[in-house]
């Protein structure tokens, strides 16, 4: 190469750098407009404005990227180290866009959710719009993550020639992809499941293996039940498909709790009707649809009762189960202590039984 093909080739290259830099300018000034007039179209609209602030960074990254690529790709193939900068430039922008599209993503999961609050009375309906979309949302980033990463690995020849090699041997590289990946897909398809059927939801009221507990979070691979006593339970997502679990709020909060109580034979059984309507009217936990008293076993020395309560959910039942039943423990010990659960015995002398006063 002489002297004069030099000296062109030097130019070609300031007027490329030139041109770069005017893309990269005229790129942020379009984005600077871009966003502008974007967010006063969408300030009015929940998930459009949730969905342009949270892409407004990545994209400040993305259009300047793709007019440098631009850039690239219209240079001569004969100027140094081009080859490696449009796949450098290519990585970034292939990163970038994935980068977009999550943030994307998120916004639009942020900005359903942010027209449910669950600060409501009855929240049902936000809770199942809360928990389906957060499920998809994270599934929906997976596959993003996943087609980006892809991408980008198929930008280099090696990576190409490794994937033929791959499929060319692919029974046994098949069979341990299977095994090594089965929980991983197990966990996404489990989460499409309980988006789509809805067994459980954000702040339902679940009883697994035992535990009382409300569901605090969930994410793309396992639950989090947020325990009575204030511990937490992890639970795979795959648990609640292959396994039963009590949702005490799935249709409704709503829930029926019961006092058992054991009285001597003896005790008159209205007086304790009154004293459990008292003490049920008497509680701000008692939504006023069933206070019910009932003879539910007859034992060898005493009789079982039952009182059913109904409350707005099982931590407000939890709280009038216990007030009804220290209330009938007081009544009785104040007004018929002598009719508590007794133990009856017959004493004999001498093979015959003694009469009362003997």
């Amino acid at each position: 190469m002489n002297i004069g093909d030099l000296h062109l080739l030097e130019d070609t290259a300031w007027r490329v750098l030139f041109s770069a830099v005017v893309a990269v300018v005229l790129a942020l000034v379009v984005h600077r407009v871009g966003a502008a007039v974007i967010w006063r179209l969408t300030r009015k609209l929940p998930i459009s404005s949730a969905v342009a602030r949270r892409s407004w960074r990545p994209s400040r990254f993305a259009l300047p990227l793709i007019a440098l690529q631009a850039v690239w790709q219209a240079a001569p193939d004969a100027l140094p180290l081009i080859y490696q900068v449009r796949h450098g430039n290519a990585l970034l922008l292939l990163a970038t866009l994935t980068w977009l599209a999550l943030r994307a993503i998120d916004g639009v999961a942020q900005g359903v959710i942010g027209q449910h609050s669950v600060e409501v009375e009855d929240n049902l309906n936000a809770r199942r719009i809360h928990t389906q979309t957060r499920l998809l949302a994270r599934t929906a980033g997976f596959m993003v993550l996943v087609a980006g990463l892809s991408l980008m690995l198929m930008t280099f020849p090696g990576a190409r020639q490794l994937g033929a090699s791959l499929l060319a041997s692919a029974g046994v590289i098949g069979i341990v992809a299977g095994i090594a990946a089965r929980p991983v897909f197990s966990n996404l398809i489990a989460g499409l499941q309980l988006a789509l059927a809805q067994p459980l939801r954000i702040d339902d009221v679940l009883i697994v293996q035992g535990e009382w507990g409300r569901v605090e979070e969930i994410t793309g691979t396992y639950v989090v039940l947020k325990i009575w006593d204030e511990r937490r339970m992890i639970i795979p997502l795959q648990w609640f498909i292959e396994n039963p679990f009590q949702n005490w709020t799935r249709n409704s909060a709503q829930i029926i709790g019961t006092v058992f109580m054991w009285v001597d034979y003896r005790m008159p059984l209205e007086p304790l009707r009154q004293a459990a309507r008292r003490a049920c009217e008497a509680a701000p936990e008692w939504d006023k649809r069933l206070c019910l008293l009932q003879v539910v076993e007859a034992g060898e020395r005493s009789m079982q009762l039952r009182v059913l309560v109904t409350s707005g959910n099982s931590g407000l039942n939890w709280d009038l189960r216990c007030k009804v039943r220290e209330a009938l423990v007081d009544f009785m010990q104040r007004e018929y202590p002598q009719f508590l659960p007794t133990m009856r015995a017959e004493i004999t002398q001498g093979g015959e039984a003694l009469k009362p006063g003997a």
